[in-house]
C-alpha cells in the first residue's frame, strides 16, 4: 500500500505550502543519491518527490485530501458531482467505478491501477514537469571573475550525467541560476522543468569580499609602516605596486579603484589593501634597546585618546 503522501513528507494535513516546500527541500537534500548511499534512498527520494508533486499543487492537493490517491491526478467528478447520487467517492468498489467511468464516453481505464493513467485518447495527459533543486559549491575565484562549473545531475531513471554550466562573475553565497529543461522530466511530451542551482560559495585563503569589494589583508613592519615603503599586492587578476605612506597605521585600508569584482552589467567593486602592522617577535639586545631610545622620544598616543 503506497503511503501517504503527508506522512512521506512529516508534514500535518493541515501544513501550508511554504512548510510543505521546506519539508521537501530538507528531504530532498538528505535523500538524494548522490549525497545518500543507502540502497532504499533512490526510492525514498522518489517517494518525496511524488508526494511533493501533488501536495505543492493546490488543485492535486484538494482532490488527494478528498479522494486520496486515486484523485490526485484528475477528478471527472470535479464542481460538485459525485457517483450515485453523493455516495463518497472512497466507498465506491472497483467494478462500480469502472461501471461508471465506462458511462463517460469510452474512459472506463482512466483510473486502473488506482491512479490517472491514460486520457480519452489513450494518451499519458500532457504536464510540464517539476523544478528540480541543486545545492552547488562553487570556487572563491570562479564566483568571482566567472567560469564554467560542471555539474552531476540524474535523470528520471537514476542515470547521472555531467553538464557544464556557465558562472557569471559576481555570483555570491545564497544566489541562485536557473538552467532551462534540466529539471524533472514533463509527461504527454510537456516540456521538462528547470534546474534551480542553489550557490555557495567557499572561502578563499586571503581574499575576502564585500559586495562587489574585494580586500586583502597586507603585513608590514614597523620599520615600513614609520618610513614608508613601495609592496607587490595580487589582485583578483594581476598584481599591483602600491605604496604605503610614512607613518601609515594599521587598519588602515589603500583603494585601487575597479579592480574588484566586474559583473557583465553595471560598474566594477573597488579593491582594497587592509594595512596590518606585524612587531618582531624576538629582537636583539641591540635593537630592543635602540627601539626603546626611539619610544622615549616618540608622544604618547593614548595620552589625549580617553580625556
Amino acid at each position: 500500500m503506497a503511503r501517504d503522501y503527508y506522512e512521506v513528507l512529516g508534514v500535518a494535513r493541515t501544513a501550508t505550502g511554504d512548510e510543505i516546500r521546506r519539508a521537501h527541500r530538507k528531504l530532498a537534500k538528505e535523500l538524494h543519491p548522490d549525497k545518500n548511499k543507502s540502497a532504499d534512498a533512490p526510492q525514498k527520494f522518489s517517494e518525496v518527490q511524488e508526494a511533493y508533486d501533488t501536495l505543492s499543487d493546490a488543485a492535486k492537493r484538494g482532490q488527494y485530501d478528498q479522494f486520496g490517491q486515486a484523485g490526485a491526478g484528475s477528478n471527472p467528478f470535479a464542481g460538485g458531482r459525485q457517483p450515485r447520487g453523493g455516495a463518497a467517492w472512497q466507498n465506491v468498489g472497483q467494478e462500480d467505478l469502472e461501471e461508471m467511468l465506462g458511462g463517460l464516453g469510452g474512459i472506463g481505464d482512466f483510473f486502473r491501477g488506482g491512479q490517472p493513467s491514460r486520457t480519452r485518447g489513450g494518451r499519458a495527459p500532457a504536464q510540464a514537469g517539476q523544478n528540480a533543486e541543486l545545492e552547488v559549491l562553487v570556487d572563491f575565484m570562479t564566483a568571482a571573475v566567472g567560469g564554467t562549473r560542471s555539474v552531476s545531475i540524474r535523470d528520471a531513471q537514476g542515470k547521472s550525467s555531467a553538464i557544464d554550466v556557465r558562472i557569471p562573475a559576481g555570483v555570491s553565497s545564497g544566489g541562485s541560476l536557473r538552467i532551462a529543461g534540466k529539471g524533472h522530466p514533463g509527461t504527454g511530451g510537456a516540456p521538462a522543468g528547470d534546474l534551480i542551482m542553489l550557490i555557495r560559495v567557499a572561502a578563499h585563503p586571503w581574499f575576502y569580499r564585500d559586495g562587489l569589494d574585494v580586500s586583502i589583508d597586507v603585513p608590514i613592519t614597523i620599520t615600513e609602516a614609520a618610513l614608508g615603503t613601495s609592496i607587490d599586492v595580487p589582485l583578483l587578476k594581476g598584481k599591483v605596486t602600491l605604496r604605503v605612506p610614512a607613518g601609515t597605521a594599521s587598519g588602515k585600508k589603500l583603494r585601487v579603484t575597479g579592480k574588484g569584482i566586474a559583473p557583465a552589467t553595471g560598474m566594477a567593486g573597488d579593491f582594497y589593501a587592509a594595512i596590518q602592522i606585524v612587531a618582531p617577535a624576538t629582537l636583539e639586545a641591540v635593537d630592543a634597546a635602540a627601539l626603546a631610545a626611539l619610544g622615549e622620544k616618540l608622544p604618547n598616543p593614548r595620552e589625549t585618546r580617553w580625556t
